[in-house]
């Protein structure tokens, strides 16, 4: 059921790693020999071609707060969680309730590569070439039944293993949830990798969410259930704050978050004096998924 979705960035957009560390080292040799000038115009020309992130940026700066409040603490303290053996629990309204084995799982899905904006609500973004399958075929897998209208999805809980979780930032577990029209949608995926390789554990590795027209942190990570269910499922920013965080979040210039402005965005590898972007509705994918809100007040359904 895979390969619905037709990809509106171009292959030629996605840079093969190879190609990318070469050019880096390129840049390298010519920043050092024809000054600031000459790096911000590359900058800004990436930013103009979408040109995905570097590897090292989609991995060494991240929000994930079982390994720390800091974006560079994921990627320090990550390497502590055990992603072998790995299961995923479905329950709730489905007709073959179980845990499912991550291998189990991945010999009956399709990989295929997607090219996706990825929009931080702290007004940073990124592009990243994800690796994964539509969540959609691991629901039909499951056997989704008829009055599921909500998919919650929770991320493992290992305080020996997750040194963030010794302090009270959230609710912990972290818990998520999306409409299922959301949650069928063609371009929701579920991520098992970047740049071809397995996804890190900073990442949210063995297999997390990835919903592209949504702020990040409604793109949970390191998933342990996913839950079928009639009732709108809790999430843990918006039982953290209600009034900041909403159980929508779809990206939306403009409407702003209270200490965030959302009609800009920082573009992560752009340069110290890098311009911000324009952010644009639904991150660039409002021809895909507007009509999931036909008659909504997006100004109030944040």
């Amino acid at each position: 059921m895979a390969m619905r979705w037709k990809n509106t960035l171009k292959d030629h957009h996605v840079t093969d790693e190879a190609v990318y560390l070469n050019r880096r080292q390129i840049m390298g040799g010519a920043a050092a020999g024809l000054g600031l000038g000459s790096i911000m115009g590359s900058a800004v020309q990436a930013q103009e071609t979408l040109e995905p992130n570097p590897y090292e940026d989609i991995t060494q700066y991240n929000n994930y707060y079982e390994f720390g409040t800091g974006k560079t603490d994921p990627a320090q303290n990550a390497h502590t969680l055990t992603t072998e053996p790995w299961s995923v629990k479905i329950d709730g309204m489905v007709d073959k309730p179980g845990d499912y084995a991550f291998e189990d799982i991945m010999a009956a899905m399709t990989i295929e590569d997607r090219l996706y904006r990825f929009r931080c609500v702290e007004a940073w973004s990124m592009v990243i070439p994800w690796n994964g399958f539509e969540l959609a075929d691991l629901l039909d897998m499951a056997g989704v039944q008829s009055g599921a209208k909500y998919v919650a999805f929770e991320t493992a809980l290992r305080p020996d293993e997750m040194p963030g979780v010794r302090f009270p930032v959230l609710d912990w577990p972290y818990v998520e949830g999306l409409r299922l029209d959301e949650a069928v949608h063609p371009l929701t995926i579920m991520a098992t990798g970047i740049y071809g390789k397995d996804i890190p554990n900073q990442n949210g590795a063995p297999l997390r969410l990835v919903v592209p027209w949504k702020y990040g942190f409604k793109s949970i990570k390191s998933i342990v259930r996913i839950t079928l269910t009639d009732k709108e499922p809790p999430t843990s920013w918006n039982k953290a704050n209600a009034r900041e965080y909403g159980f929508y979040s779809n990206v939306n210039p403009t409407v702003d978050h209270p200490r965030w402005s959302q009609a800009s965005e920082r573009v992560i590898g752009g340069g110290l004096f890098s311009k911000r972007q324009p952010t644009l509705m639904f991150n660039g994918y409002e021809e895909e998924v507007a009509d999931l809100y036909d008659g909504m007040d997006l100004s109030k359904f944040i």
